[in-house]
């Protein structure tokens, strides 16, 4: 049984990578905080009886299964929204250029112009994908779990995480390759994929 201190140092440990993970999943940082919050709290409150060895495969698994919460209610929205969307106004007004534009190092304007269209790009690419292959695709190469973790964290087998893994990255070679961004051009523009 781990001690208050014990959960304390561990949530204190994973709560930046965890943050960055699902506001890239979600797309909005109060979204991501929200569920990463609700996760700490989901870990603290029904697993404190439980080895701090157990945590990071916990906590990955019960992450996970929050975001999945999460878009089934936001499904559940947007089709209540657009049913009623027809009885409001239009507006275009949500459209910041602005926002566009990551400032990014020294690089120019061009440069950073650029990057974050390829970004964009490959972004869209990794929306598109099935759920699991996302998922599979995001866990492995971008939070860089390895194969064993991520399959506990996606509760499946090792050999589906490989399978989904493999997918993504065919699916998303096509994808880049169809939009005009191959592998030098995305080591040229900085990316890491």
């Amino acid at each position: 049984m781990a001690s208050a201190q014990e959960i304390s140092d561990f949530l204190r440990q994973v709560e930046k990578r965890a943050f960055r993970q699902t506001a890239y999943a979600v797309r909005d940082d109060h979204i991501a905080l929200d569920i990463v919050q609700d996760a700490m709290l989901k870990l603290a409150d029904k697993y404190a009886n439980k080895p701090v060895s157990e945590y990071p495969m916990l906590f990955q698994r019960i992450l996970q299964n929050t975001m999945r919460d999460y878009w089934r209610r936001q499904k559940v929205r947007n089709l209540w929204t657009s049913l009623f969307s027809s009885f409001s106004p239009q507006d275009d007004e949500e459209f910041d250029l602005l926002e566009t534009l990551e400032v990014e190092g020294e690089e120019g304007p061009a440069e950073q112009f650029e990057r974050s269209q390829t970004m964009r790009i490959i972004e869209k690419a990794i929306e598109k994908l099935p759920s699991r292959q996302r998922e599979a695709f995001v866990l492995r190469y971008w939070e860089e779990l390895d194969v064993a973790e991520t399959a506990a964290a996606m509760g499946c087998s090792e050999g589906s995480v490989k399978t989904h893994c493999s997918r993504a990255v065919s699916t998303l070679s096509q994808w880049l390759e169809q939009a005009g961004i191959g592998n030098q051009k995305l080591q040229k523009r900085g990316v890491k994929l």
